[in-house]
């Protein structure tokens, strides 16, 4: 982060939020995976503070931000967002969302349209159909009873491929303690949240402009996910970035960044 960052406590509806900004020019809004924070941003941050005045925020249950008891809705955790726009007296926005944040700018485009200008959505999904709420169901119970740690191996797994794991063991530490931090009840309610995802039919009615981003190896949110999202979005772009699993704007930064950069112009 530049020196230039303020970190700010946003007193919101029923929570505190906790949210970092820097930079200058048009507004971008980092929203992160369901088990990260807003550091998960820091590559991007660097890349977009330059042109931008650039938002990162925890989500509700997540980093230093309030935690409330679940389940929460993805349509709240958009609400949240807008509230937290209004507080800062933001009009218009670029939405940058990867996994569940990418789920809450669907959201948040199809509730606010007017709050939103280009729209990037990385390594996500449009339908949870009845055997993923059953995975999600599964993984908010072994949080609550167990602990965050017990799902940093797995998570971690899934997040990166085994070839940038041996090359990048600190990156994985980073974000392996991120997930360790995580409120378990903060988690759990957001699992809940993308129980509910069922945004697929309504993606065609948006106007605004959209970059879809996946990572070629995401086998969390697989390249035909994202290419369905494409489909059903007017005019959607769609990206597919090799060698880079489901946080590919951290697998592969410079690719990343690249792309998001050429978008937003």
């Amino acid at each position: 982060m530049s020196a230039a960052t303020k970190t700010l406590r946003v007193p919101l509806r029923d929570i505190e939020v906790h949210a970092t900004v820097c930079g200058n020019g048009p507004w971008v809004t980092l929203a992160h995976a369901l088990g990260a924070s807003h550091a998960m941003w820091a590559p991007q941050v660097q890349a977009l503070a330059a042109h931008h005045t650039v938002l990162a925020y925890d989500i509700r249950g997540h980093g230093q931000s309030g935690v409330t008891p679940g389940p929460y809705s993805l349509e709240g955790l958009a609400d949240d967002a807008q509230a937290l726009l209004a507080h800062l007296g933001v009009a218009r926005t670029h939405w940058v969302g990867l996994s569940l944040g990418g789920m809450i700018g669907q959201v948040l485009a199809l509730r606010h349209p007017q709050l939103l200008d280009r729209v990037v959505l990385a390594d996500t999904n449009a339908v949870v159909p009845p055997t993923g709420q059953a995975m999600w169901i599964e993984r908010a119970a072994l949080a609550r009873r167990a602990g965050m740690q017990a799902l940093v191996e797995g998570t971690l797994g899934r997040w990166f491929t085994p070839a940038f794991a041996a090359r990048d063991p600190h990156t994985l530490q980073q974000v392996g303690a991120q997930i360790a931090a995580t409120p378990a009840e903060g988690y759990a309610a957001c699992c809940g949240a993308i129980c509910g995802l069922n945004t697929l039919e309504h993606l065609p009615r948006l106007t605004h402009p959209a970059l879809v981003m996946v990572g070629e190896q995401d086998h969390a949110t697989p390249v035909a996910l994202s290419r369905q999202i494409a489909q059903a979005w007017p005019g959607a772009q769609l990206v597919v970035l090799p060698d880079a699993a489901h946080l590919s704007n951290l697998e592969q930064p410079d690719a990343f960044n690249r792309e998001l950069l050429r978008f937003l112009g």
